[in-house]
């Protein structure tokens, strides 16, 4: 699996026997919140930061724009996991967060 997380390209080797037996976990929406998205999201025009809520993301905690053109190709290309979503939403956001902080791009130095 291939999706980026501030820019940077990152690749989840994911067990073959677990990809389609695994399906998103209904009011969680922590791929939704915890990572941040570079590309354009209707309502976020400059993409959404890190632990912010999507804007796409409903009461529901669903995609408002699943299967639309319109949602963006990191969206649509991320596969719910075991080894991401954990066994709890808690835990999926405390993975994708970790995630998120272990590919931000070193600080410059001044």
């Amino acid at each position: 699996m291939r999706f980026r997380i501030s820019g940077i390209c990152v690749v989840i080797a994911v067990s073959p026997s677990h990809a389609l037996d695994h399906a998103c976990r209904p009011d969680c929406g922590a791929c939704c919140i915890a990572p941040s998205i570079t590309s354009p999201i209707p309502g976020m025009p400059q993409g959404k930061p890190a632990g912010v809520r999507c804007a796409q993301l409903d009461n529901d905690l669903r995609c408002a724009i699943f299967g639309r053109p319109e949602r963006p190709a990191c969206c649509s290309g991320l596969q719910p996991q075991p080894e991401m979503c954990g066994t709890t939403r808690v835990e999926a956001l405390a993975w994708l967060t970790r995630l998120e902080t272990d590919t931000q791009p070193a600080a410059v130095s001044r």
